[in-house]
């Protein structure tokens, strides 16, 4: 997941895993990964629609990347391969360590738009509903705040909003009795973009 900049416990992304996240099916098979938290890649092809062998190759180069992992502990026996999403903090890259290929980062800064946009379509579709009084329990929130801060100081409410997500980050398993996956998408900009 990218970290927020400035953030120390960030990895620089490697060309690699850069170029691993740029395909288009990579990306759609780790997006299906993390809302299962665990899957066979049976279940990801039906879910997707894809040919099982299709997402066995995706699947095996998102593991050669360390985008992925087996988790074998939810296996059946020996040869049943399952996979969940590499417990990773990453950024594209800074201007003390530059992303590695700039076209593949370009192409994963796209495809982490798209993720928001359908994101904030979703909280758009859902909010009226909720706010009316038409649909209860909460699947969402909007919320805008403007702030007045310099750059050390925007860095270090980052790098605090960083730790409170990892500290409710590994609650629950996936699938676990009343927990539900919540995406959450930080965005910020200063005025001078």
């Amino acid at each position: 997941m990218p970290n927020p900049p400035g953030t120390s416990r960030a990895e620089t992304v490697s060309a690699r895993k850069l170029r691993a996240m740029a395909h288009p099916v990579r990306l759609r098979l780790e997006e299906a990964l993390g809302r299962r938290g665990f899957a066979r890649a049976a279940d990801l092809a039906a879910d997707l629609d894809l040919p099982a062998n299709q997402v066995s190759f995706h699947l095996r180069v998102l593991a050669d990347a360390g985008l992925i992992e087996e988790a074998p502990e939810k296996a059946r026996d020996r040869r049943d391969r399952v996979w969940t999403r590499a417990k990773q903090t990453w950024e594209l890259g800074s201007p003390e360590h530059p992303m590695e290929d700039e076209q593949a980062g370009t192409a994963v800064i796209r495809a982490l738009a798209a993720q928001h946009h359908d994101l904030v379509q979703r909280i758009i579709a859902w909010a009226p509903e909720y706010s009316s009084g038409r649909a209860a329990g909460v699947h969402g929130t909007f919320n805008q705040y403007a702030l007045w801060l310099d750059e050390e100081q925007f860095t270090r409410m980052l790098e605090r909003i960083g730790s409170v997500v990892e500290e409710f980050r590994d609650l629950n398993e996936p699938g676990a009795a009343g927990a539900r996956r919540w995406r959450m998408d930080l965005i910020a900009a200063d005025d001078e973009i």
